[in-house]
């Protein structure tokens, strides 16, 4: 990649009711500098977005109670968060998870299991690169 401080003062919020993934992305994103809040479910996370203002948001699709298509939605109904990137993650790469994430207003997809430079990689385009052309 490029600086050492690319990532500085982003603030990420990963949604999933995996704690491997929550825990996975965490600490990846955090080693590049990230300010990282965690949430197992929809109902949880957004209290999480409310709270912290996230630059971009990773949400799972299949979660308990409130699934990441919901979770999509109702934050991107909002008008205070519009504007925050959703990134979709699925363990499934159908054509159909796809069409209903950009239905609900996702900005992007990506399957897991996902590596570091993918996490980073949709960061840098969806916030680094739109920061810097802001």
């Amino acid at each position: 990649m490029s600086t050492e401080n690319e990532f500085e003062g982003i603030k990420v919020v990963v949604i999933d009711d995996s704690k491997t993934i929550r825990r996975t992305a965490e600490t990846l994103l955090k080693k590049a500098g990230c300010e990282v809040f965690t949430a197992t479910d929809g109902f949880e996370s957004l209290s999480k977005v409310m709270e912290c203002q996230p630059n971009i948001i990773f949400v799972d699709i299949m979660m308990p109670r409130l699934d990441g298509y919901q979770t999509c939605a109702l934050i991107k109904n909002n008008p205070v968060f519009k504007k925050i990137p959703i990134v979709m993650l699925s363990s499934k790469d159908g054509l159909f998870e796809r069409a209903r994430s950009r239905i609900v207003g996702a900005d992007h997809y990506m399957t897991k299991p996902f590596t570091r430079e993918e996490l980073l990689s949709t960061i840098k385009s969806y916030v680094v690169d739109a920061k810097t052309q802001a």
